[in-house]
């Protein structure tokens, strides 16, 4: 409904506005009068014709009004909207679009089409929620401001939006992975909309590595995502969880998809990503990991996206290969950087090393540090666990 309304109104507050006025509207009617035979027409001509109502008010764009209740154009049918199995993935592509910076792209989608609060975006880019808030606001008005036209884009198109899109499905996995807040360490319904999309992307462009790449992430991740919580939702490390409940038949489509992927040509981010983590998942327990080769992985990878979260992850792999003391010297310096001040792994990865170092009384602040940083409440649990075992 959104994707069809911009692509008219070309205003995303507008188009919002209407959408939630049709569904305002449904509420109202539809108990009473009955469900309409195709619901989803239904709802975008309403939408439609709330914005046309809305646009006359404003007495804006008066020329293009009749386009906003015509059946049948250019915008309705036909075009490159085919290339598309499913809505969501459409409107991803929309509004990933170039003339806005990356990180607005991003953000934008995972706020519009994603549903993910302002707060998650937040904390995904590691920033403050009025940052986020502030940045999301500008990003709208850019667009009102250069007439950004909203328009599924061609097919010679989508390589030029790829990598922000991926950024999207991989950050929406991430949020419903480890929650940022509330009792559940998973959210369910993000997890497997970032995964249909994932799968739905490969299939879309079957040809793009970091689409392989990306999906074979998120499958491995899938596979081991019933073991990071006991019967009584605590939160499990990769050292405690129950490998033998792993779901192997995911992980070996993630391999199938990582070789593949490694043999097309230089790997990605996601293609690397995905890599370390099947390295993780085909070890037969956390003592026979392959941590050298892991340390490699991250060398590549922190060559080709330099990201301090990427480096904090290659300390955690020093830390295996070369000892916590090397590792630390690694965290510190990202801790002196800044950039990853509001990070808890930042500060909960720091406790572990200065406990491994036998330093409980430091490893004590830095782990209530991350503490203060956590809102998912079985994280609270498993960091206030660690803590009162030091105190």
């Amino acid at each position: 409904m959104l994707a069809a309304t911009v692509r008219v109104t070309r205003d995303l507050d507008l188009a919002e506005e209407a959408v939630q006025d049709a569904y305002e509207r449904a509420l109202r009617t539809w108990p009473h009068d009955g469900v309409p035979e195709r619901p989803a027409a239904w709802l975008v001509t309403v939408a439609k014709r709330t914005a046309l109502n809305l646009l006359r008010r404003r007495r804006t764009l008066e020329a293009k009004l009749p386009l906003l209740v015509e059946r049948g154009g250019e915008d309705e049918q036909g075009g490159d909207d085919d290339l598309f199995p499913d809505d969501r993935l459409r409107l991803i592509f929309v509004c990933c679009h170039p003339a806005l910076g990356r990180e607005a792209q991003v953000a934008l989608t995972l706020r519009l089409v994603c549903g993910v609060a302002t707060p998650d975006v937040a904390q995904a880019f590691l920033v403050s929620e009025p940052t986020m808030a502030a940045r999301l606001t500008r990003a709208k008005r850019k667009i009102a401001a250069a007439r950004i036209p909203f328009a599924v884009p061609a097919a010679e198109e989508l390589p030029a939006r790829l990598d922000a899109a991926l950024a999207v499905i991989h950050l929406l996995y991430a949020t419903g992975h480890t929650a940022p807040s509330g009792a559940a360490l998973v959210r369910d319904e993000l997890t497997s909309r970032a995964l249909d999309l994932a799968r739905m992307l490969v299939a879309l462009l079957p040809r793009e590595r970091e689409a392989a790449g990306l999906l074979a992430l998120l499958l491995v991740h899938e596979a081991r995502r019933g073991t990071r919580t006991d019967e009584q939702g605590r939160f499990l490390r990769l050292a405690e969880q129950d490998r033998a409940a792993w779901d192997r038949a995911l992980i070996a489509q993630a391999d199938a998809l990582i070789v593949a992927a490694l043999q097309a040509g230089p790997p990605g981010r996601f293609a690397l990503q995905a890599a370390i983590a099947a390295l993780h998942a085909q070890a037969p327990s956390y003592e026979a990991t392959d941590w050298p080769q892991i340390l490699a992985l991250y060398g590549e990878l922190l060559r080709v996206w330099p990201s301090p979260v990427v480096a904090l992850n290659r300390a955690v792999a020093l830390g295996e290969v070369e000892g916590p003391e090397a590792a630390l010297a690694t965290v510190e310096a990202l801790e002196a950087d800044g950039r990853l001040a509001g990070y808890r792994y930042l500060h909960a990865t720091k406790a572990d090393l200065l406990q491994r170092l036998g330093r409980p009384a430091e490893a004590a602040v830095a782990y209530r540090a991350a503490l203060e940083l956590a809102g998912n409440a079985a994280e609270q649990e498993f960091l206030g666990e660690r803590l009162r075992a030091l105190t």
